[in-house]
């Protein structure tokens, strides 16, 4: 892959990926503010710019490293990395602490399905437009389904810090809960050995798939 390739392939790539991180820290901060927790609003990460929602180190560092070192060893662009997580104190939260908990958690997955339909949707009246543009905003919102996607179920992996770790606590009894729960200090380590072992692949490729079919088909696309 040359580098027009690689800024071609940015260019496609790009804005469904900010778009899909920036809306899904968005929809936590949303969901604790609705709930009583008005850390996110107050700190100014209750946004819709990106430019709040970006980390130095895993919005831009780590995935730039992976990409250089990915095309220079097996010639491919592999890239892993986030945004900066948005603030909650769950103290402020109004009511059952374990039902805000994970309205809260499932807030973001939840948020990157709804857009990947909107994608899906958006699909069939852009191809009504003409070729020379219809064809890459086609690709650029395909690709932003790919991304919601991606984010949606790997954040829904039941192993904190992320989502479906936080979900799996809010739902598990006493003290499974509890356990579970100490087990996000740990979680980062644990995630990146699963990751480059190849077993989260294998362990949500199969719903990425099915996802996937399911979005492309009701977008009337191959994909």
């Amino acid at each position: 892959m040359n580098w027009s390739e690689i800024v071609q392939n940015l260019i496609i790539w790009a804005p469904g990926v900010i778009f899909a991180i920036t809306l899904h820290e968005w929809a936590h901060g949303f969901m604790a503010d609705r709930f009583g927790d008005p850390t996110a609003r107050n700190m100014g990460r209750l946004s819709l710019n990106p430019i709040v929602h970006i980390d130095p180190v895993w919005t831009i560092a780590l995935p730039a490293v992976m990409l250089a070192v990915s095309l220079a060893t097996v010639g491919q662009p592999m890239a892993f990395g986030g945004a900066k997580p948005v603030p909650v104190n769950p103290r402020n939260f109004k009511g059952r602490f374990k039902t805000a908990m994970l309205w809260v958690a499932a807030a973001g997955p939840g948020m990157n399905l709804l857009l990947a339909l909107l994608c899906a949707l958006a699909i069939h009246g852009v191809l009504l437009l003409p070729p020379f543009f219809a064809s890459p905003v086609a690709q650029m919102l395909q690709a932003a389904i790919f991304m919601n996607v991606l984010l949606a179920v790997f954040n829904m992996l039941p192993l904190p810090p992320l989502d479906g770790g936080r979900v799996a606590v809010s739902l598990l009894p006493h003290p499974a809960d509890m356990w579970l729960a100490r087990m996000e200090r740990f979680g980062l380590p644990i995630l990146i050995l699963l990751i480059f072992t190849g077993v989260v692949g294998q362990i949500i490729w199969p719903a990425i798939s099915a996802l996937l079919h399911f979005y492309f088909e009701l977008a009337g696309v191959m994909g």
